[in-house]
């Protein structure tokens, strides 16, 4: 319209008053310049970011079935990583690790405890205050988060509802672990009760909508980081009322390593009764339903997502990750329900992302390597973050070379006194179901290597327990992970990857490229 009235006046006759003709074309010119410049600046302004961070949900045993949605709006309009681990299988070790971009022996948090570092205020010292989110506020990033954080975030000694972590503009916090009705938010640091009304309760539509009032009321003029963390698919596993009913046939998958007994595996492993009880079984299939049901409120929510950022014109413009903190099993090796194991149903993680220049990658991607990689669409030069992983934003991985392998890590949990469900086991143990299967124990810490390439598909674990066990899996011939080859592997093949191993646990961001680049040359030097 303004291009139309510069050229009405610029075709007009010389007449009276056409000097005033004049200066009103000369200022629709300016405006229409102006804003041209103000266009300008919002297609140059630096991409926005959306980080959906879900709980527990799994690849292998076919966690991401029911994600229709998901999959059609950022998967398929973007890249799904086939090759996605976290570094740690359980929740808040691995959001640690996700907000910091570091191994959990760099980030210090080992498990779900306080006493395990949980959102602790050593935690709230040190690595938050380094966390991803506070570069991005300090580039004028809008920065909103609702849902869950950190398991034991919210407690009196971890500073309660009123702790805000640094870089966040909005902030809609679960205190402790996910819940779906009855919790409590801390709302910009005032404690929120919440109910069991569906309309106004349900935590992954409270997520959702608190995100769309957000766009809503967000400057233009500035970018926007969003981190939706839901509460499913993990426990209690409540469905919205629409949901209850779906998937009434679907069973657990019995292939694999199901109902498998843990043979030459550590002794957690070998403890659980093979084959498992019918009540154990069905108690599974029964959750395994229910994970399913929780998750298309998720799916509704990526789409309604999308179709905002599509309606204020902003969805070519933003970045959308999709993922989870760990893995699941149900029934794998006789474990009824949990993560917090080595084996790949625990520690491969579902990542899609759509945005520009997103492609997909045959090599390993890791949940430390989000941070980077959020950091790197915002423009910030990765050399001056202390973070373990790297960016893999396309066309080319930036400040990094292509790992070769990589670490998981865990540190067990256990309580000091005999489990009431599980006396004979003595103390020490947790996660105990009542026909004395747990699912953890204090000596369930271990670290692994995991190599993945065109070469060697093998992983490689070391306990710290009286046994001081070592598990051996070569996933090329053995994907299920059936067969513990460690006494049948070449010792030098051994020596290598306990070097490895040793050279991983210490490694730290300061030491990264010249520890990648010693390592590739390494590998190459074994490939001859």
């Amino acid at each position: 319209m303004a291009d139309l009235r510069i050229r009405a006046g610029a075709t007009r006759s010389p007449q009276r008053g056409g000097g005033h003709s004049a200066a009103l074309s000369l200022v629709t010119l300016l405006s229409a310049l102006l804003t041209c410049g103000v266009r300008c600046a919002e297609s140059d302004k630096p991409s926005n970011i959306i980080l959906v961070l879900v709980d527990d949900q799994d690849v292998q045993i076919g966690g991401m079935t029911p994600m229709k949605k998901a999959k059609a709006y950022i998967g398929d309009e973007g890249a799904t990583f086939v090759n996605s681990f976290t570094v740690t299988p359980l929740c808040c070790p691995s959001r640690s690790s996700i907000l910091t971009g570091r191994y959990p022996h760099n980030h210090e948090v080992r498990n779900n405890s306080l006493n395990g570092n949980c959102s602790s205020l050593q935690w709230q010292k040190g690595p938050e205050a380094e966390a991803f989110p506070t570069y991005l506020n300090k580039l004028k990033y809008q920065t909103f988060f609702s849902g869950k954080y950190l398991n034991q975030y919210g407690s009196k000694a971890a500073g309660s509802v009123g702790h805000i972590p640094p870089g966040w503009d909005q902030w809609h916090a679960l205190v402790g672990n996910s819940q779906y009705y009855n919790y409590t938010l801390s709302a910009n640091g005032k404690e929120e009760k919440h109910g069991d009304s569906y309309e106004d309760d349900y935590l992954t539509d409270l997520i959702l909508n608190r995100s769309l009032h957000f766009l809503d009321d967000r400057s233009p003029q500035h970018p926007f980081f969003l981190m939706l963390s839901p509460p499913a698919c993990h426990s209690p596993w409540t469905a919205a009322p629409q949901y209850q009913k779906e998937f009434k046939d679907v069973q657990a998958p019995r292939d694999g390593s199901f109902n498998k007994p843990g043979k030459d595996k550590h002794w957690l492993l070998r403890q659980p009764p093979n084959p498992m009880p019918n009540s154990s079984i069905t108690f599974l299939d029964n959750a395994y339903r229910k994970r399913w049901q929780t998750l298309l409120s998720v799916d509704d929510m990526v789409e309604k997502l999308v179709k905002k950022l599509d309606s204020i014109k902003e969805l070519n413009n933003t970045y959308i990750f999709y993922t989870s903190d760990n893995g699941y099993h149900t029934g794998q090796f006789s474990l009824p329900i949990d993560k917090r194991q080595l084996y790949e149903f625990d520690i491969r993680i579902p990542l899609m992302v759509r945005g520009p220049g997103i492609k997909a990658k045959q090599a390993p991607v890791l949940n430390i390597d989000l941070a980077p990689t959020i950091l790197d669409i915002a423009g910030v030069n990765l050399s001056s973050v202390n973070v373990d992983g790297q960016s893999f934003l396309a066309p080319s991985l930036r400040n990094g070379t292509a790992r070769p392998y990589f670490l998981v890590e865990y540190t067990g949990e256990g309580q000091p006194t005999s489990d009431p469900t599980c006396p004979k086991l003595g103390p020490g143990v947790s996660q105990c179901f009542p026909d004395c299967v747990c699912e953890d124990a204090y000596n369930n810490t271990y670290a692994c290597v995991r190599t993945l390439d065109s070469k060697m598909n093998m992983q490689y674990c070391e306990f710290a327990d009286s046994e001081s066990y070592v598990e051996v899996y070569n996933l090329t011939s053995d994907p299920h992970q059936l067969e513990n080859i460690v006494k049948k592997v070449d010792p030098s093949i051994l020596q290598i990857m306990n070097q490895r191993l040793i050279k991983l646990q210490s490694c730290s961001a300061r030491t990264k490229s010249r520890f990648w680049r010693d390592s590739v040359a390494s590998l190459q030097f074994e490939k001859r």
